[in-house]
């Protein structure tokens, strides 16, 4: 069974160090050394809320993701990484974030559970079951080729107002990742309906448990992704 647990990033320090490893690990795996959403800086960042999937029986985080809320004190990691390259980045999360708006960031899977379809499938639709906790406007996004699909199956288009048409070589020169944008992740219109409705499920049981099906069979999830703390507006 899979744990999957909502939290504001400076809530629980001892979760947000097992996510870092995590992560880490998955990077160098891929020769991947140096890259933005990898700065752990966000673990003291107080519009930074993070999902972190565990094993029940070792505790052991194996996926998660993380959502930085745009904040002028806090640069969202594509700010940081996009910048680099277009300045229009800056713009843009401005433009957004009158309504506000937060970056899906760091999304990563352990090897161990490849197969699964925890991390590009599950763990994206909780994230985005989250974003109405969070009474955000849009969602951001930085994405690799293979989780681009699935993220567009949930609801999110790509944004061409960046880059070459909202595409980067990034973080390595034989990397394509695509910038995509959530305008709507309460009624979520441009999700398949299948997704739409699984998102929706997520929503309105923040804590239940479930049999979920993936490529290596039937497996049970309990999904806590009720979010304490999630009032950050107060905090600007």
């Amino acid at each position: 069974m899979f744990n999957f647990k909502a939290f504001r990033a400076i809530d629980e320090p001892e979760r947000c160090q097992k996510f870092v490893q995590g992560h880490s690990d998955v990077l160098r795996q891929y020769g991947v050394t140096k890259v933005t959403s990898a700065n752990n800086d966000w673990v003291k960042n107080p519009f930074v809320y993070v999902v972190t999937v565990e094993k029940a029986d070792t505790g052991e985080v194996v996926s998660g993701l993380r959502i930085h809320i745009a904040h002028p004190d806090y640069p969202l990691p594509m700010e940081q990484a996009v910048s680099q390259v277009d300045h229009k980045i800056f713009d843009l999360v401005k433009e957004y974030s009158s309504f506000g708006t937060g970056e899906v960031s760091g999304l990563w899977n352990s090897k161990s559970i490849s197969g699964y379809g925890i991390g590009a499938v599950l763990l994206i639709r909780a994230g985005i079951a989250i974003a109405t906790q969070l009474k955000l406007g849009s969602l951001l996004a930085l994405v690799a080729e293979y989780t681009l699909k699935p993220s567009l199956q949930k609801g999110f288009e790509i944004e061409t107002g960046i880059g070459n048409s909202g595409t980067f070589f990034y973080p390595k020169l034989d990397l394509v990742a695509t910038s995509i944008v959530m305008k709507d992740p309460e009624n979520l219109p441009l999700a398949d309906t299948s997704e739409r409705d699984k998102i929706f499920e997520l929503r309105n049981n923040v804590q239940f448990k479930k049999i979920e099906m993936g490529a290596k069979g039937e497996f049970e999830v309990s999904y806590d992704l009720l979010v304490k703390n999630n009032n950050w507006r107060n905090d600007i």
